[in-house]
């Protein structure tokens, strides 16, 4: 199964004609190489300190976190520079890591890098995360094309093809009351941006910040996949009359963490570099339409059991972002009819707001995953619409399209709105109002979870308190 929900996104209704993909085989970029991920048993040598934290957090990220009375801790501190010497020194070449989780990325080709990194004594694990390959199928950069849908399918509502997934949980009148997402900056963590900067749809976007994390690292994250085009899109889009998303005002950071061909855990250390670049970039939300289980390498793949919203990496981190001040949005995955049938990775973190994917009419749809997480925690939180949503794609066509990949974002977008709202509220008390809104609230269950969220109500009830 692919993490990158686009896989299960099924395009059913578009609004104007769209182009079929095509693919080509190419060389796997840096040839062949093992990657491991290399656990550090502390930051000593670190040339950072707890009392000057200015110099590797940005402004906004302390500023969020002083106004939820959020401490730094030592998991803000870079990895330590001594020990990446040490490593240098002993001819491993590091390529990444998380400091969160105090882990580094180590790239080699030899038989023994993983024992003569094991013997190194400020290692406490090494796990492979990642064996390359010598090719790799990858799909091919669409053009950009008009849009018939601006003149033949304007609708008669300001939020166009978009209304009825806004009005579904009463969206519209916190934006009707002047909360659009104004002042909020959302981080898209996802597989890649195809034509967002080209996009007539997409070019109001303010977009604060780009960033590919994953290795080889480029500096273009918009000639990769379309799905994370499609999810930017039904939040930030602001065209009258056509497609209004739920966040149009927010700025955004547009993150790639995700890389289509293959399916390797090292895809959650690239989540977590995304998620630290997000906070150290002051982000407020982070929505994450990926969802892990199954990985390439059968051996590496998730087991239920691991569901404890601490044990996956990618899970771990996920836990660790309220404590940041941060809300992280993520979608609960299409398994729901499959056999897995389950939530994935990190839709089991803790602290979060997964969402499923529900019909226009309330149903929830057949392939959304289900809870309960292992430990026995409601999942997914909440539903919203993930049932033809509307969309741009990739080649900036207004579309319809499958999948919590979109419930997700919808969602978000909204989240931004209702903390915009009540910015004396920490993230924590956003997501609780977010949950007690819902239709479900006092019956939740590991279908629909909370059920649908009433923003309106939320605002209402956070005035209150």
């Amino acid at each position: 199964m692919k993490s990158l929900l686009t896989t299960c996104v099924m395009v059913l209704c578009s609004l104007s004609a769209t182009a079929q993909a095509s693919y080509h085989r190419t060389a796997f970029p840096g040839g062949r190489y093992q990657v491991y991920r290399v656990a550090l048993q502390d930051k000593r040598g670190t040339d950072y300190s707890l009392k000057h934290p200015e110099r590797f957090l940005s402004q906004k990220a302390l500023d969020r976190r002083s106004k939820q009375r959020l401490a730094v801790d030592s998991t803000d501190l870079p990895i330590s520079r001594k020990y990446l010497k040490k490593m240098a020194a002993k001819g491993f070449a590091v390529i990444g890591g998380s400091k969160w989780n105090n882990t580094v990325l180590v790239k080699d080709t030899s038989a023994t890098a993983s024992q003569r990194l094991s013997a190194l004594p400020f290692v406490t694990s090494v796990t492979r995360v990642f064996a390359g390959a010598d090719s790799v199928l990858v799909g091919n950069l669409y053009k950009v094309r008009a849009d018939t849908a601006q003149t033949h399918y304007k609708a008669k509502t300001p939020y166009g093809h978009g209304g009825s997934q806004i009005r579904f949980f009463n969206g519209q009148k916190l934006h009707e009351a002047g909360f659009r997402g104004e002042g909020k900056l959302i981080a898209v963590v996802d597989g890649g941006f195809m034509n967002a900067d080209k996009i007539d749809y997409l070019k109001h976007v303010n977009i604060l910040g780009t960033r590919n994390c994953v290795y080889p690292y480029t500096s273009n994250i918009y000639d990769e996949l379309e799905h994370g085009t499609m999810v930017l899109s039904t939040m930030a889009t602001n065209s009258d009359s056509l497609f209004v998303g739920t966040a149009p005002g927010a700025s955004y950071l547009l993150v790639r963490s995700e890389y289509g061909p293959l399916e390797n855990l090292v895809e959650e250390d690239f989540w977590a570099q995304a998620v630290e670049y997000a906070d150290s970039m002051g982000a407020d939300i982070v929505n994450s339409s990926l969802s892990y289980t199954q990985f390439d390498d059968k051996a590496a793949s998730h087991k239920y059991r691991e569901q404890d919203g601490l044990t996956a990496l990618v899970s771990h981190t996920a836990s660790m972002m309220t404590g940041k001040g941060m809300i992280l949005v993520n979608s609960a995955g299409n398994e729901g009819g499959g056999s897995w049938k389950r939530i994935g990775f990190p839709s089991d973190a803790r602290d979060v707001l997964t969402v499923g994917a529900a019909y226009r009419d309330s149903i929830n749809t057949s392939f959304s995953s289900v809870g309960p997480s292992y430990d026995g925690r409601v999942k997914p939180d909440v539903i919203a619409v993930g049932s033809r949503a509307t969309v741009v794609n990739g080649e900036g066509i207004l579309t319809g399209a499958n999948g919590t990949s979109f419930s997700s974002p919808i969602t978000c977008g909204m989240v931004a709105c209702l903390w915009q709202a009540l910015p004396d509220k920490t993230a924590s008390e956003i997501m609780d109002l977010v949950r007690k809104s819902a239709d479900r609230a006092d019956h939740p269950d590991n279908i629909y979870g909370y059920g649908i969220p009433d923003f309106w109500k939320a605002y209402q009830m956070g005035l209150k308190k």
